[in-house]
């Protein structure tokens, strides 16, 4: 077992080594995980974010990381009792598997397989290297002088390994956005008027503007795509009358506008956490359509995500007048990476599996029947507006002191706006809700 998992871990540390070396290559397990994320059924799904929320997908990595270590126990055990042929066999099969989930990943190439290609070569080597050797020319073999060797090469192998993951990981530092992100100057806009009145004088409140660290994040991208803004293109096509291709230059010469909305996740349960109300800034999404012209007969905007995840939202949505937005702030600030710097789209009043694409490259004028979105196949119904619903932030769980005490908490029908709000505690008679201000119906209200 111990052979195995040392060659699993050389297979594993060379992997983040060439990732760390080639912008483009990313460690052999996150493809092998974002294919399981595109194909587990969507129950699957449901339970691992209502189970694990948003640590779904260090889970996931875990996990494949285990099972990995597993197998690789096996290879071992298969090495060990004179079986190197078949060890060998099933470390390829492991090998292809990565591979295979690269070239269903998003443009695939070369230099993408290599972390695949060469961690597999690695584990092979290893196995053959660390095999027990033949005595005497017969098919036993020498236990005293194997273990020694075995001991020896194998605190070398491990040292290797381990030293060659943490350069690996530290030399993948060098492709994230985050100095750069702060370094970027984004175009001025007319603050979005906030009222006085939005916050209510009662502590414990859900602040109704949502911190960026405090925001939620729920997508299918194992790892945060690092997209550069130099390198950022938007490519709108399809049903419209002039192609277009922005960069995020040509977004920051336009007109520019800030508002605040509330996201929310279709996934949020009653009282859960996946919904934020945030100042987004950027430039609105109808002005690019109406500039590229859109056709009769189109029915359906599809974003695409840089990693190939797709959204499909109601053309009529984005051109109705709200403030749909091609944004690239988020609370004074460029967006955070997690969040789809450099730009991310953001449509009020409908789920964001259907409107929300992070790190979008491309937008297609399509019809319904033309194409499902990623969720569709998926069981999940095309067209998603936004629920009305109610959160208690105060008292969120326990018991509360005896006297006086203040309910209270957050609620949004984003679009369509909340008239009142009612409170009912123990079966007794219903109680009209003290609403505080709001900027417009696009938000959440305490």
């Amino acid at each position: 077992m111990l052979l195995g998992l040392l060659a699993t871990m050389a297979g594993l540390a060379v992997g983040e080594l060439v990732a760390g070396l080639a912008r483009s290559a990313s460690s052999a397990v996150l493809p092998v995980g974002q294919e399981v994320i595109d194909r587990v059924p969507p129950w699957l799904k449901d339970w691992a974010i209502d189970t694990f929320g948003t640590a779904d997908k260090a889970v996931l990595v875990v996990g494949t990381i285990v099972v990995l270590g597993i197998i690789g126990s096996l290879v071992g055990i298969l090495t060990v009792r004179g079986h190197l042929g078949p060890a060998v066999l099933l470390t390829v099969v492991v090998g292809l598997v990565g591979v295979s989930a690269v070239l269903a990943r998003p443009a695939p190439s070369l230099v993408r397989l290599l972390p695949a290609i060469l961690g597999t070569a690695t584990s092979v080597l290893v196995l053959v290297l660390l095999a027990p050797r033949p005595a005497d020319g017969t098919d036993d073999t020498a236990p005293a002088g194997d273990r020694r060797r075995f001991v020896i090469a194998g605190l070398a192998t491990a040292a290797v390994a381990l030293v060659a993951g943490v350069v690996g990981r530290r030399l993948q530092g060098r492709f994230e956005v985050d100095d750069e992100r702060e370094a970027l100057a984004l175009p001025g806009a007319d603050p979005a008027p906030v009222p006085v009145d939005a916050e209510l004088p009662v502590a414990g409140l859900t602040p109704f503007i949502t911190p960026n660290d405090r925001f939620y994040r729920i997508d299918t991208a194992l790892r945060v795509p690092q997209v550069r803004a130099a390198e950022w293109r938007l490519r709108v096509h399809g049903m419209v009358d002039r192609e277009l291709e922005l960069t995020l230059d040509d977004l920051f010469d336009r007109p520019v506008v800030e508002r605040v909305i509330t996201l929310s996740c279709v996934s949020n349960e009653v009282g859960g956490d996946l919904v934020g109300n945030a100042a987004w800034r950027g430039v609105l999404l109808a002005d690019v359509l109406r500039e590229a012209g859109v056709q009769d007969g189109a029915e359906q905007l599809v974003s695409r995500s840089t990693d190939g995840w797709t959204c499909g939202t109601p053309v009529g949505a984005v051109l109705d007048g709200r403030d749909a937005m091609l944004a690239f702030g988020m609370n004074g600030e460029p967006l955070p990476a997690r969040h789809g710097y450099p730009v991310r789209m953001v449509v009020p009043g409908l789920f964001g599996y259907v409107s929300a694409t992070k790190w979008v490259t491309d937008v297609e004028l399509t019809t319904w029947d033309a194409f499902d979105a990623y969720w569709v196949p998926r069981g999940w119904a095309k067209q998603a507006p936004v629920k009305t619903m109610t959160r208690i932030d105060r008292p969120r769980r326990g018991s509360v002191p005896g006297g006086p005490y203040d309910v209270g908490g957050v609620a949004w029908a984003v679009h369509r706006g909340l008239g009142s709000v009612e409170v009912r505690i123990d079966g007794r008679s219903w109680q009209e809700a003290e609403l505080a201000g709001v900027p417009s119906d696009d938000t959440w209200r305490q």
